[in-house]
């Protein structure tokens, strides 16, 4: 017959052990956030082992995304087969560059060297002035001696002359491989190439690395990252071809050599700071051409930058990729402090790719919860 009490292993209701959770549920519980932080150190680890290793990788990746977007369309709208368009497609930009060299190589040359002698003298210039007042000794006591300052560790040599060769320099170290940044170079285009001709034979072999029961899901969130690599290339391209043209028009009818408006185009590829780096060497040479010059510079990339991102920006993003500007410029600033230089050039791309996939791997939130 079956007794009325109730065996000591089980709480009574009402007890102090109701609405605990099980033992096994805390031992689960803790299980989980090891492996997550395991994985996370593992990860942690590997980035700061590898992250040259990585950049190479990812900017091949980003060369293939180019390469297969525009063999895309060229097989949407003519009909063509996949091989033919991509052939189509390398043809077309191998020769554009021939023709840009052949067409504008001397010229860009000999304003690059104009450009670098104009730099020198007004860097000279610059220094001097700042030497002759307090304030400006102050300024470069602040200064490493990389920059022109007093500050040691920098070397004897303060000219932008010695600084661009060794910012190429540590460029290479960070790059580079035996080859050098030339080889690393050719090391990206060839390996964006190959994956460009064959890419699902690359993701294919990536998904049997992944559990049977995850690989829709990572199925899914590889086809959303290289949509989200496509949409913020030819965002940002636009972004790019419209300022290097109205900063290369504005530069001319000013009387600045052109190389400057290609430099500010080619600099906003990095949203935001690239904008000050193609800003500074253009003031720097008006300075050297006249207040009047100077201030026109200002005026003019002030205006573009405006333009840029109030106007463009925005007709752009509605149709690529949303990226809020706080984090936009919190990405580059980790990105570049984990992986140096090629972390700050790649830092838009690699955010935009992170949050299309936690976006693809969390839930959406529902209208209650919105704030």
């Amino acid at each position: 017959m079956p007794s009325d009490t109730p065996s000591p292993a089980t709480p009574l209701a009402g007890g102090p052990y109701e609405g605990k959770p099980h033992s096994a549920d805390w031992l689960q519980s803790i299980s989980r956030i090891l492996r997550m932080t395991f994985s996370g150190a593992v990860i942690a680890l590997v980035v700061w082992l590898m992250g040259d290793v990585l950049m190479v990788v990812f900017a091949s990746v980003l060369c293939a995304v180019v390469l297969h977007g525009l063999s895309k369309i060229l097989v949407r709208h003519l009909r063509l087969p996949y091989g033919w368009a991509l052939s189509a497609v390398i043809c077309g930009l191998i020769g554009s560059a021939v023709f840009l060299v052949w067409n504008s190589g001397p010229a860009m040359i000999s304003e690059a060297l104009r450009l670098q002698d104009a730099l020198r003298q007004q860097e000279t210039a610059l220094r001097s002035t700042l030497q002759s007042t307090p304030t400006g000794q102050m300024i470069l006591n602040y200064l490493p001696a990389s920059l022109g300052g007093h500050q040691a560790g920098g070397g004897d040599t303060s000219s932008l002359a010695s600084l661009g060769s060794r910012i190429a320099g540590s460029m290479t170290g960070i790059l580079g491989s035996a080859f050098g940044a030339i080889g690393t170079l050719l090391v990206v285009l060839i390996a964006g190439l190959y994956f460009a001709m064959s890419p699902a034979v690359y993701a294919n072999g990536f998904l049997r690395l992944v559990p049977v029961s995850k690989r829709p899901k990572v199925r899914d969130l590889l086809l959303r990252a290289g949509q989200t690599l496509w949409a913020w290339v030819a965002g940002q391209s636009l972004d790019m071809l419209v300022v290097g043209t109205l900063s290369g028009l504005g530069l001319w009818f000013i009387g600045v050599p052109l190389a400057l408006g290609v430099l500010a185009g080619l600099c906003n590829f990095i949203p935001y700071i690239g904008a000050i780096m193609g800003a500074v060497p253009a003031l720097l040479l008006a300075l050297s051409l006249g207040t009047r010059e100077t201030i026109m510079v200002a005026v003019l990339y002030s205006v573009i930058q405006f333009l840029e991102g109030n106007v463009l920006a925005p007709v752009i993003q509605r149709h690529a990729v949303q990226m809020p500007p706080a984090i936009t410029v919190l990405s580059q600033t980790l990105f570049g402090a984990i992986l140096g230089f090629p972390g700050l050039i790649f830092a838009s791309p690699l955010t935009a790719v992170l949050m299309a996939t936690l976006d693809g791997l969390t839930p959406k939130l529902d209208e209650k919860d919105l704030i």
